[in-house]
């Protein structure tokens, strides 16, 4: 671990995945230097993430920022499935074994804060509006020019690039490694409603409108998210208070991609930069902490190099789990989306079913940490 911690080691990106590396990096006495294009973090009422699952609590709890997380955050105890206002499946969250809640909701702008208040004690701060010009060299000795807030620029040669700089990544893209993959046709929307009072934050609710689908999520105690494959949705709401202001909207499209390789020598890719998928099952966020944590494990027992041969597996079980539940929840064909409401109620009868849901929602069905006795 010495000898590591004289190696320079610059990570681009401050989102989740860069926080969470720097910071498992310092606790294990590792420091390291991290950039970000952006001038702060995500602003808390654009937070495209929402959930933490059981996975990254466990990751997290050496660190201090589970207990901030749990003290801030919103307890799912139902997920409740649809069609056309006729209630399908309800599963509930205190069935599953575990030593957390399978998903826990705190905007991803507000999980970002949190990870930098813990960062702070180890006298480790992103360096904001600094952003990679150039990036240069080979995999085993790379060069990055850096331009700073004030115009400055410099050039560094740093042991190690991790690029956690998302799904544009300007590492990916320098260093040549390949993204296949493909985007799906739907369109999603979204749309933030704050109301007047406190609403029911402790459900997400799924409803199949047959075709397409409208989703709500709890972002905080007066605060909903509502998703949709459906253009004119916001027009579809039954709105469970009085409607106090609509706070955010956006639309985006899901591409489904991951390298073939998350290394390549002395370059690293983690989160977004790494792979990218639909938002079904609040993996993003959780499965780019998991990366970091990994590497940030594997940097400070010298053992890097097995950093994709580790991940990789559960990279490819995740985009393959998300990609069926995308396309399910994505049907179109009538035939098929009747098939489906007649078929779910089942699942209210079919312990085995719920189990095996919940247990992709905690994030348990990648490989267990191995530096985390215990860990499932």
């Amino acid at each position: 671990m010495g000898e590591r911690s004289e190696k320079s080691i610059l990570i681009a990106g401050a989102g989740p995945t860069g926080l969470t590396l720097a910071l498992e990096l310092a606790r294990r006495g590792v420091l390291s230097r991290l950039i970000a294009k952006a001038s702060s973090p995500t602003p808390t009422h654009e937070s495209r993430a929402l959930g933490v699952n059981a996975r990254t609590l466990t990751l997290l709890e050496a660190s201090g920022v589970s207990a901030m997380i749990l003290a801030k955050a919103r307890r799912l105890t139902k997920f409740k499935i649809l069609a056309a206002g006729k209630p399908l499946v309800t599963i509930e969250t205190e069935t599953f074994r575990s030593r957390y809640c399978p998903i826990q909701i705190l905007p991803q702008g507000e999980t970002e804060r949190l990870l930098l208040q813990k960062l702070s004690s180890f006298g480790i701060a992103p360096e904001w509006s600094t952003e990679l010009t150039a990036l240069s060299g080979d995999g085993k000795k790379p060069v990055v020019t850096l331009q700073h807030a004030d115009g400055r620029t410099e050039t560094v040669a740093p042991d190690m690039l991790v690029g956690a700089d998302g799904a544009h990544s300007a590492v990916r893209k320098a260093f040549g490694f390949a993204f296949p993959g493909n985007a799906i046709d739907s369109r999603f929307f979204l749309a933030d409603y704050r109301y007047a009072q406190p609403v029911d934050t402790s459900f997400i609710e799924m409803n199949f409108l047959n075709p397409g689908v409208l989703g709500r999520l709890p972002v905080s105690e007066d605060t909903m998210r509502y998703l949709s494959t459906v253009e004119d949705f916001e027009t579809r709401i039954d709105h469970p208070a009085m409607v106090q202001e609509r706070t955010w909207s956006s639309e985006f499209s899901i591409s489904f991609r991951h390298v073939e390789t998350m290394n390549r020598g002395n370059v690293f890719l983690a989160g977004d930069a790494a792979h990218v998928h639909s938002p079904a099952g609040a993996r993003g966020m959780n499965l780019g902490i998991e990366d970091a944590c990994w590497l940030a494990f594997l940097i400070s027992e010298s053992r890097e190099r097995e950093y994709s041969d580790l991940r990789m597996p559960a990279v490819k079980t995740v985009l393959k789990d998300t990609r069926r539940n995308t396309a399910f929840i994505t049907l179109k064909n009538p035939a098929l989306t009747g098939l489906r409401s007649l078929l779910l109620p089942l699942v209210n009868h079919m312990p085995g079913l719920t189990t095996a849901f919940l247990h992709n929602a905690a994030g348990q069905d990648t490989p267990p940490p191995p530096w985390i006795p215990g860990a499932q």
